[in-house]
């Protein structure tokens, strides 16, 4: 029986490491939501709210980098387990730049909140938001749960963001030469639509690491 104990000690080590990114998932998912609300709702509190977060969260990435590396050093994993927490400092290094762009995406809101935008770029705007929710979603928890089926649906997730962002630029762009009074706040849509455009681009790193935890291949593109 005293020979389980290692075993079970180890497990629950990983299983600590694993809690804790998880909870930095949450901070993330949880910023990246209330920075999208902003956009049909502004409110300067949330703001503050979610740019001082962001720094939150880095601090997080570098608390959940350190104890792998800590991990490493004193347990000495092997094989699935190593892959797993040397993808865990790699999938928190994502995490923390996703922390940065919902700040980027709050203090946006902020230079859009007395434009009229028109309501279909709003429509589009929101849509994208909310799908790049979804992948954050999706590509976190791939990686936590391990499922390789939800990872590599992120790939096609992406391409639809692609085209959302595509669509809303084409939209800002007519209405910036058909409205050059608001040249300078219209524009800031262009940034919004591009944060978010690139949290779905880290979603689907994400998920290609995850990808490549499992089988060891890189994910084809």
């Amino acid at each position: 029986m005293d020979k389980e104990y290692p075993r079970i000690s180890f497990k629950n080590r990983i299983n600590s490491v694993k809690d804790d990114a998880e909870k930095m998932g949450q901070m993330v998912m949880e910023s990246h939501r209330k920075a999208i609300t902003l956009l049909n709702d502004y409110n300067q509190d949330i703001v503050e709210e979610v740019v001082s977060k962001s720094k939150d969260i880095d601090q997080a990435a570098f608390d959940l980098e350190r104890r792998c590396i800590k991990f490493i050093a004193v347990e000495q994993p092997v094989a699935g387990d190593l892959m797993f927490i040397e993808s865990t400092i790699r999938v928190g290094s994502h995490m923390k730049r996703i922390g940065y762009l919902a700040a980027n995406i709050a203090e946006g809101s902020a230079l859009i909140k007395d434009v009229k935008v028109p309501a279909k770029v709003m429509e589009d705007l929101q849509y994208m938001a909310d799908y790049v929710q979804m992948m954050l979603s999706k590509g976190f928890y791939a990686f936590l749960n391990q499922n390789i089926d939800m990872a590599k649906e992120l790939s096609e997730d992406d391409d639809k963001v692609d085209d959302l962002f595509d669509s809303i630029l084409e939209q800002v762009t007519k209405n910036m030469f058909e409205d050059k009074e608001n040249i300078n706040q219209t524009i800031n849509l262009i940034f919004i639509a591009r944060f978010l455009e690139r949290i779905g681009d880290r979603a689907v790193d994400i998920g290609g690491r995850t990808i490549f935890m499992l089988t060891f291949k890189k994910p084809k593109g």
